[in-house]
């Protein structure tokens, strides 16, 4: 007895770890049933689906009620065909399936020779009864004619109604849009490529999908989901395939607003600049048997900065007169005074604080102007400079008339410098840049075990690679800091502000990778269904296993964050030429590491 319950339970884990929550979604199926001219039913038809544009076929026999079910289809274009001895073979044409489909196409055989044939060659109405799910499908045609601006295919899941987005995951998070879908909070929809997982497991949101000419369709499901899907809403989109033909675009998107009349309610004309190119190409390796797929989209986008203003030290200041910076002239017709012992807005050059006039020297030295009498410096704030790249590749593969797999591989890739590498201006010290990358690879298995059993298998691998690009200049510990912990060896200042004057520093610094802080969510998922037809009933059942890990190293305010407020003079520049420290912040450096395994059945 003991051997049988230990038995069972290794049979049961054997499913939880090869099956999944997904159910092998992103295809389709055909059902009906098969009768006679007088209505009887017809066990034993012969129902061949054929893909018109692979030639790939799947059959498949009524059993003894007339019942046919064709699971797991690609999506696309088919041509059905029922054949049985003693009657005439039926094809209908012009059959479309789109992802998530379960079509169901009733068929009548009249009495003649098999070698007779009625074709019907009109689009099929094909009609969902099998599932309660409410969603839109979002087609190639309407991705590729729809208004979409800068070409992100995740912008249409909205076009499907009861979406909303709500918010923008980017930085250390890499981008994706979060989306409410039927009412439900952002992380609670189920996003899905080719069958596979696709979500960021830092964020819970959708990877980036395939760019428009790479995208077949996708489908949005905002509620009524089986219970298979695990979730209230769903996004399911497909990959292109190659097909018998050699197909292919090359396509080049311009945007330049310096074309463009200024917008009604801006000072200011835009600048900006994007630029988007790329193309595809599909086709046979083995006609009827090996295709591939495979696509490359460049973004660039470029815009000269908005003006930023700031207040520095003056020289008259440097020299202990503020007079100038407190007149009424410079500060809105109002007259200021420096707070106690302070006289007459004098203060003693002796008692200013040598680190903060390193600081300074550092920084007038860096500014592009000087400032004018009041200490006031106009500059270019932040320059936008973006290189974005995707990469998809995709291979599908009929074995045999039972057994198909495909791979596919999708990398998008996010580019932008620090502040520093593009000026020398440290009042822009504070621009971070990025370097990040996204994978996300799936493989796909689909055995047909018998005329009535269909088992597919998914297994998907993502991963986020998100560097926080810092800059380097000089540390707190270089101009001559005393009361800072050194042993990190920094080369920067955290980001630091000063009440009423300017405001410096890096978040995060570091010459190098090494230095950077980074972001690394890794997920694997492997999932695995199996669909029985048993008379008039269709059984799904399966299960899955997902592993997720998080690498992170934070270098907050390791650096040193130092604020100045006024408290103490009346004024934030002479709290921070004194060196009246309203607070300082350090951090250190911090990595950490998460894990996280969930089964499911």
């Amino acid at each position: 007895m003991k051997g049988i319950v230990i038995g069972l339970w290794i049979a049961l884990l054997f499913f939880v770890l090869t099956s999944s929550t997904i159910w092998a979604q992103a295809t389709a199926q055909i059902s009906g049933a098969v009768r006679d001219q007088t209505g009887a039913v017809l066990p034993g038809v012969e129902i061949t689906a054929r893909q018109t544009e692979t030639g790939v076929t799947r059959m498949t026999v009524t059993n003894e009620t007339g019942a046919y079910v064709l699971s797991n289809l690609a999506v696309g274009p088919y041509r059905l065909e029922a054949a049985l001895p003693g009657f005439r073979t039926f094809v209908q044409t012009g059959i479309v399936l789109q992802v998530n489909a379960s079509s169901v196409i009733n068929l009548a055989l009249e009495v003649g020779q098999v070698t007779e044939q009625i074709e019907v060659q009109a689009d099929a109405a094909l009609v969902e009864t099998r599932t309660s799910s409410v969603g839109l499908v979002i087609e190639s045609q309407r991705i590729s004619e729809l208004p979409l601006n800068g070409r992100n295919v995740g912008d249409l899941i909205t076009v499907a109604g009861a979406a909303v987005q709500t918010g923008t995951v980017t930085g250390r998070l890499f981008s994706g849009a979060q989306i409410a879908i039927g009412g439900g909070v952002p992380t609670g929809t189920d996003y899905s490529l080719d069958g596979a997982n696709h979500i960021n497991f830092l964020t819970g949101v959708g990877l980036d999908l395939p760019f428009p000419d790479a995208t077949q369709e996708f489908k949005v499901e905002t509620g009524g989901l089986s219970a298979n899907r695990g979730s209230s809403s769903a996004v399911t989109a497909v990959t292109k395939s190659g097909t018998n033909d050699f197909h292919g675009d090359l396509f080049e998107f311009l945007r330049n607003d310096l074309f463009n009349a200024r917008q009604y309610f801006s000072t200011t004309q835009s600048s900006l600049k994007r630029n988007q190119y790329g193309g595809t190409v599909g086709g046979p390796i083995v006609k009827n048997k090996l295709f591939f797929f495979g696509g490359y989209q460049g973004t660039k986008l470029r815009s000269d900065p908005a003006d930023t203003q700031s207040f520095v030290p003056t020289a008259a200041m440097l020299a202990g007169d503020w007079t100038a910076f407190t007149s009424p002239a410079c500060n809105a017709s109002r007259q200021i005074a420096l707070k106690a012992p302070f006289v007459n807005n004098q203060i003693n050059p002796a008692q200013y604080s040598k680190v903060a006039m390193y600081i300074t020297n550092k920084v007038l030295a860096s500014i592009p102007v000087q400032p004018d009498a009041c200490g006031l410096i106009t500059y270019g704030g932040a320059i936008t400079k973006q290189d974005n790249w995707q990469l998809v590749s995709k291979v599908d593969y009929q074995k045999s008339a039972q057994h198909s797999i495909f791979g596919r591989f999708l990398a998008t890739s996010q580019y932008f410098p620090n502040g520093l590498s593009l000026t020398k201006n440290l009042l822009r010290s504070g621009a971070i840049g990025t370097d990040a990358l996204s994978t996300s690879y799936a493989l796909g298995d689909t055995y047909l075990i018998g005329a009535h059993t269909v088992q597919a298998f998914r297994l998907s691998v993502n991963r986020i690679r998100n560097w926080q690009i810092g800059n380097s200049f000089f540390s707190l510990c270089d101009a001559g800091a005393t009361s800072f912990y050194c042993g990190n060896s920094p080369t920067w200042i955290s980001g630091s502000t000063i009440t009423g004057g300017f405001a410096f520093g890096s978040s995060f610094g570091g010459a190098d990778k090494t230095h950077w802080p980074y972001w690394d969510p890794w997920s694997a998922q492997m999932n695995d269904d199996v669909s029985i037809v048993k008379g008039a009933h269709q059984l799904s059942f399966g299960g899955g296993a997902l592993y997720g890990r998080m690498i992170e190293q934070a270098r907050f305010a390791d650096g040193g964050q130092l604020t100045f407020n006024g408290s103490v003079t009346g004024l934030g520049l002479a709290d921070f030429l004194t060196g009246k420290l309203f607070t300082l912040f350090q951090g250190q450096p911090n990595k950490h590491q998460a894990n996280q395994l969930n089964l499911n059945l």
